[in-house]
């Protein structure tokens, strides 16, 4: 292909697998080319037109800054569909968030898809029990930052027994109060919560629902919970800093 081409990639199980290439341009492009500061669609028409790559005199470039994409989804606009995530394609657009670190960067990604990361309040945790080792640091982090945590029994039991304070509350089949009650009424500010079985899963749903038509940041992921409590940190230890695109390029 000269020009550009979009590759889909899935892995499982540490192996790495082309689900499709198109010979075209994705939304990818122009993130990337803001990114490194070059104008890569535009080079690559020229190439199409039968200029040589050498003929830019591209330079590999050390660059001092992080950039994250973060998806931007309309679940608020359909208070029926489940907010958790699967392999078809359900964003219906994306915001780029750039800093000189990855927390902080994470944090402006955040921000520009409408989630509004707390600095204090309630944090509620329902970890599936594979996680719960794993999301042992973040909930630790957040305890520290001054944050209250409310958690389902099993969590709360482990939480209990690794010496991090919590409160239990009840999940939405075993009655009222419940975490969605307390979603509703303000006393949660961010939601962490993986599941595991279809139960735990119908279970959730309802608190996902819950807290997207709250505007309350919720994650479903590990790698999301744990970037989630840095982003957090940074944003505790200096305020969002706004600069322009060309500044991290001086």
């Amino acid at each position: 292909v000269v020009g550009l081409m979009n590759v889909q990639f899935a892995i499982k199980d540490d192996e790495v697998y082309i689900l499709e290439v198109n010979p075209r341009a994705s939304r990818t492009v122009p993130f990337v080319a803001k990114v490194i500061g070059e104008p890569v669609a535009k080079i690559a028409a020229r190439v199409m037109a039968g200029e040589s790559v050498a003929s830019f005199k591209l330079k590999h470039k050390k660059l001092s800054h992080v950039a994250v994409k973060e998806a931007v989804f309309p679940f608020n606009r359909f208070p029926g569909v489940d907010v958790l995530l699967g392999p078809e394609m359900r964003s219906t657009g994306e915001v780029m968030g750039l800093d000189k670190t990855y927390d902080m960067a994470f944090a402006k990604a955040q921000l520009g898809a409408g989630n509004r990361m707390p600095l204090s309040g309630t944090v509620f945790v329902s970890v599936k029990e594979a996680d719960r080792a794993r999301v042992l640091p973040s909930v630790k982090k957040l305890v520290e930052m001054g944050f209250t945590i409310k958690a389902t029994a099993g969590n709360h039991s482990f939480f209990e027994s690794k010496g991090v304070a919590s409160a239990k509350i009840n999940k939405v089949l075993e009655g009222r109060p419940h975490v969605v009650d307390a979603i509703k009424n303000g006393e949660i500010q961010l939601v962490l919560n993986t599941t595991e079985t279809r139960s735990s899963e119908s279970d959730g749903k309802s608190i996902r629902q819950t807290a997207v038509m709250q505007k309350v940041p919720y994650f479903t992921t590990m790698p999301g919970i744990i970037s989630a409590t840095k982003a957090i940190a940074a944003n505790k230890a200096g305020a969002i800093v706004v600069r322009p695109l060309q500044d991290y390029f001086k």
